[in-house]
């Protein structure tokens, strides 16, 4: 199946058993994510083998989001819809994973990530910067309405010049899980 939006075209697939299998551990990962708006888990993969995973939320040390310790997240009435990550302190779960890695000395050139959401801006330059081969997500692209749609285009195509950025599937699994849904399904 082929579906356009703004950020391009986007192939949307269910994925495979291994896919799958990386997916649910993303999942898994990001329930320890702290942010108070989505949480995301991301998963690096290296010849089939797990070797960094990251969640969103604030820096190692500091008091987590869901306490206070993000600005932009205490304060939602200051900011609209996708502005005011220039004072979110948060670190995403894919600069997580790929902080990780080098944290460890672990190389994540020609690796794959799997992601619970489709990769922001920032996050698309470090991959390719950090030469990761497939990034594999579930949710869509943010759409900018500005220049940065056509900027997201071009990082995609140039990842699928090398390997492939693509969506896929998974209807069990909620791509915008937010701390409160997790919540109100624990106690309902």
């Amino acid at each position: 199946m082929t579906k356009r939006s703004g950020s391009g075209t986007r192939r949307t697939t269910t994925p495979t058993e291994t896919q799958e299998y990386y997916f649910r551990i993303a999942h898994a990962v990001r329930l320890r994510a702290s942010c108070d708006k989505r949480l995301v888990g991301a998963v690096l993969v290296q010849g089939n083998r797990i070797i960094s995973t990251g969640y969103n939320g604030t820096p190692e040390g500091m008091e987590n989001c869901n306490q206070g310790g993000c600005y932009r997240c205490s304060h939602p009435e200051e900011y609209s819809a996708g502005e005011g990550y220039d004072v979110c302190i948060c670190v995403h779960a894919e600069q997580n994973a790929l902080l990780s890695a080098a944290r460890f000395g672990i190389a994540v050139e020609g690796a794959d990530i799997y992601t619970t959401l489709a990769p922001c801006f920032t996050c698309m330059k470090e991959l390719l910067q950090a030469k990761v081969t497939n990034v594999y997500y579930l949710g869509n692209f943010r759409e900018y309405e500005n220049d940065l749609d056509l900027q997201v285009k071009r990082l995609v195509a140039k990842f699928r010049e090398h390997g492939e950025c693509q969506r896929l599937v998974m209807p069990d699994v909620d791509p915008n899980l937010s701390r409160s849904a997790l919540e109100g399904r624990a106690t309902g």
